[in-house]
């Protein structure tokens, strides 16, 4: 088994960037959702759940400045924020602040999404837990759903694919950019990742802790490239990967310690 491919998502709910290798660091991979867009009235994070047109934004990371340049807008780029201003935000369950990114920035992204927002920075990686009862007291994690990374199967998808044409559907197959991992793995039998939860894996060099799986939600039915919404993958996975009142597809990782890991690495449970 090893690595196909890995991805980070520098704005929470917005447009990949893909890598041949990445720094794995404690709450998650560089760069990997430190940035959120939240509501301008309430702080409440905005995420592809109630914004599909959040998929058109594309970002990328540049030297200590985030650029953002969906079609027919002027890029926005935004330098760290100096944390002297802070917005106090909210995202499943967490409540605490981030640096505000500035009125540039809000105005810019008000406009791109039709909606009152703001834009903000993680100035402290270490100031949100994982989720509760799932990991250690030290565990943290960026503004990614409950854990610092998420491992897809490339067979698993194969898999959910062939179950998805045999229902008679046309919406498949569907790429993994729906699942939105961080690692993709191949050359591993499918749904090889369930034996995994509770244990660990090593990647390359860094040892992770496989706490739970991921439970999916309506973000799998958007398409990444153009924000439309269908049916698939959920409800095949509401079929067929029904576990515990969750339908799953992939799982969430805990790094033990920091490195780098690269597509090609192996991948071998332990």
């Amino acid at each position: 088994m090893r690595i196909a491919s890995i991805h980070t998502y520098p704005v929470k709910g917005c447009y990949r960037v893909d890598h041949d290798r990445a720094e794995v660091q404690p709450w998650g991979l560089r760069d990997d959702r430190r940035w959120l867009i939240v509501d301008a009235a309430t702080g409440r994070a905005v995420t592809q759940r109630e914004q599909a047109a959040l998929t058109q934004l594309r970002p990328r990371v540049t030297a200590g400045a985030l650029v953002v340049g969906p079609p027919g807008f002027p890029e926005l780029v935004v330098t760290e924020p100096a944390a002297e201003e802070f917005v106090e935000v909210s995202l499943f369950g967490f409540t605490g602040r981030a640096a505000a990114a500035g009125t540039v920035a809000d105005a810019w992204l008000s406009d791109a999404l039709g909606a009152k927002v703001r834009l903000v920075w993680l100035d402290d990686p270490t100031r949100r837990p994982v989720e509760p009862g799932y990991g250690q007291p030290t565990d943290r994690v960026s503004f990614a759903d409950g854990y610092p990374l998420l491992l897809a199967n490339s067979a698993s998808l194969a898999a959910l694919n062939d179950l998805i044409a045999e229902s008679g559907s046309d919406e498949g197959p569907l790429p993994m950019t729906r699942f939105r991992p961080n690692v993709v793995i191949k050359d591993a039998p499918a749904w090889i990742e369930d034996t995994w939860l509770g244990e660990r894996i090593r990647i390359g060099e860094i040892t992770f802790r496989v706490p739970k799986p991921c439970d999916r939600c309506v973000v799998t039915a958007t398409d990444q490239e153009t924000g439309e919404r269908g049916r698939e993958p959920l409800r095949t996975l509401a079929r067929h990967r029904n576990i515990e009142q969750g339908l799953r597809f992939s799982v969430n990782l805990i790094p033990d310690s920091t490195g780098t890991i690269a597509v090609g690495d192996a991948v071998t449970p332990l």
